[in-house]
């Protein structure tokens, strides 16, 4: 009985990277030979146990058989004569196939060092094109690690796999989960383009990639085309160390420039109704948890708003902030206006531009907090029973006025 650490945690110290989690392989053992050493038994497709003091995973070293379309049609086989060699050919890439012996010996059979220096995502064998989250998985690994670049051939074997349909066999959740990951790395950015460059995002986000090639203004848009800005936009959020839900939120916000008809190009008038449309679609197709598609809906439908917030009269302020929910979830607001910074800052020659829309409406926001919507109700109520109507507009009529105090230094001509 053998173990090495292979895989991620062998990689990222290659790297010179810090090592987060550290899966083990076992070979020459049974499922009875781990029990029998403390180890606790937690797989379900196959052998995979847990250590007794350490709780790191460690799996029985095994082949695999593809029997079926998608990402769990397969048979494994797990036995003691099941090599190390055996065991690392069937993993996705060359740089993640390098195991390390308890002696610190590297174990190297498909050339992952080498790719590692070249820096080079490339697949260890055809078996790759069996599972489509591999796909996903180079993807998101050109977000996480981005001076590398995906070899020819293992892009020529993606794109063989998208034509196969493989990618139309992957569950929702699945999607999502490898989607939100990538959206987490240093540039999102370079996900979306190895999933559009095989093919794969047009078969996962149709409304996404409907995207590239569609123009905007080039005054309030310098890169012109809106799928370079939808990328431009999430690589701000994540250089501004964004929130998952706010990162999903700038890629979804401009897909109703998509579908603008192209006699109207470079225009998109009534592009946010669109977009919230089609975020939706997505949302309810992907499984989307709430809290993202939430922020992305909201996001979607007023970002135009939020970029004119400084024109914007008091009253359509409050009409807003109601809109928004935002007097119950004040945080979920604050995050629509850092999407919508993003947005205003993911655009060529915009980075550094200030974003002051934003603290204009949390200003906003917080004057009208200062209203006490109970005594108001009280007070109503007592003065006209049975007329909610009244309570409401009251409450309304005094968080308007409350926002105009606020703002009267910065907008005095605006009423």
């Amino acid at each position: 009985m053998k173990t090495y650490v292979v895989g991620g945690a062998v990689r990222d110290r290659l790297l010179g990277l810090p090592v987060q989690d550290r899966d083990h392989v076992v070979v020459g053992a049974t499922p009875d030979d781990m029990i029998a050493r403390g180890f606790t038994p937690v797989g379900k497709d196959f052998p995979v146990f847990l250590h007794p003091a350490t709780h790191e995973e460690y799996a029985l070293a095994r082949t695999e058989r593809k029997t079926a379309p998608g990402y769990k049609g397969f048979v494994f086989h797990a036995a003691p004569d099941v090599t190390l060699d055996e065991d690392l050919i069937r993993r996705d890439l060359t740089i993640n196939a390098i195991a390390q012996a308890e002696d610190g010996t590297l174990t190297d059979p498909f050339g992952g060092l080498q790719d590692l220096q070249a820096k080079i995502f490339r697949h260890v064998s055809p078996a790759f094109a069996e599972d489509p989250v591999r796909i996903l998985r180079v993807a998101r690994f050109a977000a996480r690690f981005t001076d590398f670049t995906v070899a020819p051939e293992t892009c020529a074997l993606m794109r063989q796999m998208v034509a196969a349909g493989e990618v139309d066999a992957l569950v929702p959740e699945r999607v999502w989960q490898e989607l939100a990951r990538g959206l987490m790395e240093a540039r999102p950015s370079r996900m979306f383009g190895v999933l559009r460059g095989c093919g794969a995002l047009a078969r996962i986000l149709p409304e996404l990639d409907a995207l590239w090639g569609v123009p905007q203004p080039e005054k309030h848009h310098p890169e012109i085309d809106t799928g370079v800005h939808v990328m431009m936009v999430v690589d701000v959020a994540a250089q501004e160390n964004r929130n998952l839900p706010i990162r999903f939120a700038a890629l979804m916000h401009d897909l109703g420039k998509g579908a603008t008809p192209a006699a109207e190009w470079p225009r998109h008038h009534g592009h946010e109704a669109r977009s919230v449309k089609l975020v939706d679609a997505v949302c309810k197709r992907l499984k989307i948890p709430n809290e993202c598609r939430d922020l992305a809906l909201m996001t979607a439908r007023e970002h135009g708003n939020v970029s004119r917030a400084q024109e914007l009269r008091d009253s359509t302020i409050v009409a807003l902030l109601e809109r928004c929910d935002a007097f119950r979830k004040p945080q979920r607001f604050v995050d629509m206006l850092h999407a919508s910074a993003c947005d205003q800052r993911g655009r060529t020659g915009f980075a550094d531009q200030p974003f002051p829309q934003a603290a204009y409406l949390q200003a906003a926001l917080a004057a009208a907090q200062t209203v006490d919507a109970g005594s108001i109700a009280a007070d109503m109520a007592q003065r006209y029973p049975g007329q909610t109507q009244r309570i409401s507009e009251a409450i309304r009529l005094a968080r308007i006025a409350a926002v105009g105090r606020a703002h009267a230094l910065h907008r005095p001509d605006v009423r």
